[in-house]
C-alpha cells in the first residue's frame, strides 16, 4: 500500500541527518553535543544508553499510570504451575480480543467469556455455535474461531506451550500474540508490536518509511527487542503499548505529559525553528485501498404461530435464521435469508425475485404451510466492513402458521442451507453479528410504530363519528 508523499518532511528529514545534537538537544539522553564527524542516521537503533533511559522511563511510568484491567496483575505478582498456565490463557484471551477492539468493549466481554470458560480446557470443549453467540457484536469474527481450534490443539497436547516459538505452532497464534503471552505471563524476553508500538517506536526515532513495508516492520520489530527489560518483559511490552494507547495516540498525542519526551526524535523535530514537521507525521499516513459497495435484499420472515392455553388465546413469534457458509466472511454465523444483488436489481420487484428463487432452496413451503398475512419494505441500512460497504434493503414478511409449530422444528439440515427458527423471547441471546442485530432493530421499530398506528386508527374513525 502506497503512503502520501510529503516533501517537505522528506527534506527536513534528510537535513536533520546532518545536524548535530546541539541543533537537536533532546535526541541524546545524556544532551551532550555529538561530534561533528558522529553524526548518525535518524532511523538508526536505540544505543544502549538510549534503550536504558527509554526502558526505565516507561517501566517508572507503568507503574503509576497503568489502567486496572482484569487481564492485568501488578508487577511482583508471580504465580506458578497450573496458576501460570491459567494466567497464560488469560492473556491470550484478552490479547486476541483486543485486537481491532477497544479496551473500553472488550471488558464485558471478556468477563463474561473468563465466568463461561475459565480455564483454555474448559474452552476445548465448548461448539463453534457457542463460540460464536459468546463472541456476537465483537466483530472480525475470525478471531473466535481461532481461539476455539487453539484451544483444542493445546488441550490435545495437554499443556500450553510455555515460550514464544512454541506458541506460534498453535492455530491462530502469530508473532505479536506469541510475544504478548509468552512476556507477559512466562517472563520471555522477547518483543511486541502492535498498532500502538508501531506509533511509539516510528516517533521515538522519527521513522518516516511505510510501516506496512517489511522492511520497516522488521526494523521496528529489531527496536522494539532493543528496548525489551530481562527482568520484566511482559510490563515493558505493556508500557509500549499502553502508552500508543493513552498518550502518544494517532491524531491528539499528549506530549506534555510522555514519559520518553526527551528521547523522542519527532518531537525534537517538530521544535526546529525553521520546522514544519509535526509529530503526527510519524508513522506516515498510509492510504487504505477503497471499500467496495456490495448490495444485499435481507428477508426478515417473522413467523407467527397462534393458540390457545388456559381458554386465553396466545401467539408466539419465531423468526427464521439461516447459517452462513463454514468459509469466508462472516463463516458459520446465523443471519436473516440474504442474497446478494446488482446494483441494477435493487428496485423492490427485482430484489422480491431474487429472494424467492433463494427462499426455495431453503425446501421450505411457505403455501403449503404458512399463511402470508403481509409483506413490507422496511427500509436500507449501510453496514461497514474493513473492505467492504455493504447496503442492506430490509423487507418484513409475516406469516402465521396453518398446523402449528410442526413447520417449525425441521433445522433445514436436507438442504444446502441451514435454517432454524427461533423464538423471539431468545433473539437478544441468539448469536448475531452486528450488523444483523441492527436489522433486528430496525424491524423491532417498524413492527412498533405499525401497532401503535393500527391502535390509532379506530380511536380517529370514534372521533368523526361523533362529530
Amino acid at each position: 500500500m502506497d503512503t502520501k508523499p510529503n516533501p517537505q518532511t522528506s527534506t527536513q528529514l534528510r537535513r536533520s541527518t546532518r545536524l548535530t545534537s546541539k541543533r537537536i538537544p533532546t535526541i541524546t539522553p545524556s544532551s551532550q553535543p555529538v561530534p561533528k564527524n558522529k553524526t548518525r542516521d535518524i532511523e538508526d537503533c536505540f544505543s544502549q544508553d538510549e534503550a536504558d533511559s527509554v526502558r526505565a522511563s516507561l517501566l517508572r511510568w507503568y507503574d503509576i499510570n497503568q489502567r486496572e484491567l482484569p487481564w492485568r496483575r501488578k508487577h511482583g505478582c508471580g504465580c506458578a504451575g497450573d496458576a501460570k498456565e491459567r494466567r497464560a490463557y488469560e492473556v491470550w484471551v484478552s490479547e486476541v480480543m483486543l485486537q481491532q477492539t477497544r479496551v473500553a468493549t472488550v471488558v464485558a466481554y471478556y468477563n463474561r467469556w473468563m465466568q463461561r470458560w475459565p480455564t483454555v480446557h474448559c474452552l476445548a470443549t465448548a461448539s463453534q455455535e457457542e463460540v460464536n453467540e459468546m463472541w456476537s457484536g465483537l466483530g472480525y469474527y475470525r478471531r473466535a474461531r481461532y481461539l476455539l481450534e487453539g484451544a483444542k490443539s493445546i488441550a490435545k497436547e495437554g499443556r500450553f506451550p510455555r515460550n514464544a516459538t512454541e506458541l506460534r505452532g498453535v492455530p491462530g497464534i502469530g508473532n505479536y500474540t506469541a510475544g504478548a503471552v509468552a512476556s507477559i505471563a512466562f517472563n520471555e524476553a522477547v518483543p511486541v508490536v502492535d498498532g500502538n508500538v508501531v506509533r511509539v517506536i516510528s516517533r521515538l526515532n522519527a521513522i518516516s518509511s511505510n510501516p506496512k513495508d517489511s522492511s520497516t516492520v522488521k526494523h521496528i520489530w529489531d527496536l522494539a527487542g532493543q528496548l525489551v527489560d530481562k527482568s520484566r518483559p511482559g510490563d515493558l511490552n505493556q508500557a509500549l503499548m499502553e502508552l500508543g494507547a493513552t498518550i502518544c495516540m494517532p491524531k491528539n498525542p499528549n506530549c506534555i505529559n510522555c514519559p520518553v519526551s526527551d528521547q523522542c526524535r519527532a518531537l525534537s523535530l517538530s521544535r526546529l525553528e525553521t520546522s514544519t514537521i509535526k509529530v503526527t507525521d510519524f508513522p506516515p499516513k498510509v492510504i487504505k485501498s477503497k471499500q467496495r459497495l456490495e448490495f444485499a435484499a435481507v428477508c426478515v420472515i417473522l413467523v407467527q404461530n397462534d393458540s390457545c392455553e388456559n381458554q386465553k388465546h396466545v401467539t408466539e413469534n419465531f423468526y427464521l435464521l439461516v447459517k452462513r457458509p463454514e468459509k469466508g466472511l462472516l463463516a458459520g454465523l446465523w443471519e436473516f435469508p440474504m442474497v446478494l444483488v446488482a446494483e441494477r436489481r435493487t428496485d423492490m420487484e427485482s430484489r422480491r425475485k431474487e429472494m424467492d428463487e433463494y427462499l426455495k432452496n431453503l425446501k421450505l413451503d411457505f403455501g403449503e404451510e404458512f399463511n402470508l398475512v403481509s409483506r413490507e419494505e422496511v427500509g436500507e441500512y449501510l453496514h461497514i466492513f474493513s473492505h467492504i460497504r455493504l447496503r442492506m434493503h430490509v423487507e418484513l414478511m409475516l406469516l402465521n402458521t396453518k398446523g402449528g409449530l410442526n413447520q417449525l422444528e425441521n433445522q433445514g439440515q436436507d438442504c444446502q442451507v441451514v435454517w432454524k427458527f427461533v423464538h423471539d423471547s431468545t433473539m437478544e441471546s441468539t448469536g448475531l453479528t452486528s450488523g444483523i442485530r441492527k436489522v433486528y432493530n430496525m424491524t423491532q421499530e417498524f413492527r412498533s410504530k405499525q401497532m401503535s398506528t393500527n391502535t390509532q386508527e379506530p380511536k380517529s374513525k370514534l372521533k368523526r363519528m361523533r362529530s
